[in-house]
């Protein structure tokens, strides 16, 4: 089997972050929310992905994943002119996938669960394809399925009236029929080749869909909200480690990662789950955590820091207590404001 990864998108919802990179290179507990699709396909036994790339920055994810060949895989990379939807991306792709079965997984989902057990099902059944399902409360924001007596009874897009909360999450296991389904698509209000159309309209025409309840954590990583809960669920999970450097006297509780080169000054507190990136300093009187990623290269000093997700070569010296924040790139905040919530884009500064 072959691995599709989509990595378009203008990712409007997470902006100021994506005026510079696409929103699946944004980093969640200091590794990109991609990477995770990547690996969970590689893990899987999938070693030959193609990865759907397109808009201004789409440069940018050809820097990072090269060839494949540091993430033990071999990738292929295809370029989208527009966001006409998961259908259209997937029908650049039939060339790349032949006459095989295939996965497809949207770059901005975050599946703690390995998909061995849901691949090996598919590739020996006869189903054209297998939806995974997951409970969700808020139904109308997602692709619901209708289920009764454990067969999938209709596919509709984002319901004004869920018939269930069952929500079609963004990965696919797909036959190549579904390239002929697309072909006779027709692109929906958004102007789109909508996913969820493809499938109802396999339904219609008597293909054989199978699905898969997850209920382990998923979550599409679509607004800010989202990608903190996700960086707390990522960092929960992690084995800690610490290479970095105590200096003086600090606390520590809790699941903590420290990467090489990061110093910890005296009377620093860190309360896991936190990871710190490289060459990181955290200065006296600094409290970290719970639930904080850092990148490498950041300077922290006299700084609450929770909730939050601060990004390489960041420095911050701020009185106030930082959380529920996500502060880009090579930002700076030095501030005496009464401000503890941040969304700022790459080299922003606050002083």
């Amino acid at each position: 089997m072959k691995g599709i990864i989509l990595h378009g998108g203008y990712g409007t919802r997470l902006r100021p972050f994506t005026h510079t990179m696409p929103k699946q290179l944004l980093p969640i507990a200091n590794k990109p929310m991609s990477q995770y699709c990547l690996e969970a396909l590689r893990d899987a036994g999938i070693k030959d992905i193609a990865i759907i790339i397109g808009g201004d920055n789409s440069y940018k994810v050809k820097e990072y994943y090269g060839d494949g060949g540091k993430f033990n895989v071999k990738l292929t990379y295809i370029y989208q002119d527009a966001p006409k939807g998961i259908s259209h991306a997937i029908s650049l792709c039939q060339n790349f996938i032949q006459n095989q079965k295939f996965i497809v997984f949207l770059g901005d989902n975050i599946l703690k669960k390995n998909i061995l057990e849901f691949k090996e099902n598919f590739q020996k059944s006869n189903f054209d394809a297998t939806i995974l399902l997951c409970e969700v409360d808020n139904p109308t924001q997602f692709g619901i399925a209708d289920v009764k007596g454990n067969i999938i009874k209709q596919i509709i897009e984002k319901p004004k009236n869920p018939p269930s909360n069952l929500a079609v999450i963004g990965i696919y296991f797909l036959s190549p029929i579904i390239f002929d389904i697309i072909k006779k698509l027709k692109p929906s209000w958004r102007n789109e080749l909508e996913i969820t159309d493809a499938l109802q309209m396999l339904l219609d025409e008597n293909g054989k869909i199978n699905y898969e309840t997850v209920t382990e954590f998923w979550k599409d990583t679509g607004t800010p909200h989202d990608i903190i809960n996700a960086n707390k669920a990522i960092l929960e999970d992690m084995n800690p480690y610490f290479h970095g450097i105590i200096q003086g006297n600090i606390t520590k509780s809790g699941n903590i990662m420290v990467d090489e080169g990061s110093i910890l000054d005296k009377n620093v507190q860190i309360i896991g789950p936190v990871i710190i990136g490289k060459n990181c300093r955290i200065n006296s009187d600094s409290c970290i955590g719970p639930n904080v990623s850092i990148g490498d290269n950041c300077e922290i000093s006299n700084t609450n820091i929770d909730n939050s997700i601060i990004m390489s070569g960041c420095k911050i010296d701020q009185k106030e207590k930082i959380s529920n924040s996500i502060i880009a790139y090579n930002s700076e905040i030095k501030s005496k404001k009464n401000e503890n919530v941040f969304f700022l884009g790459e080299d922003s500064k606050i002083l």
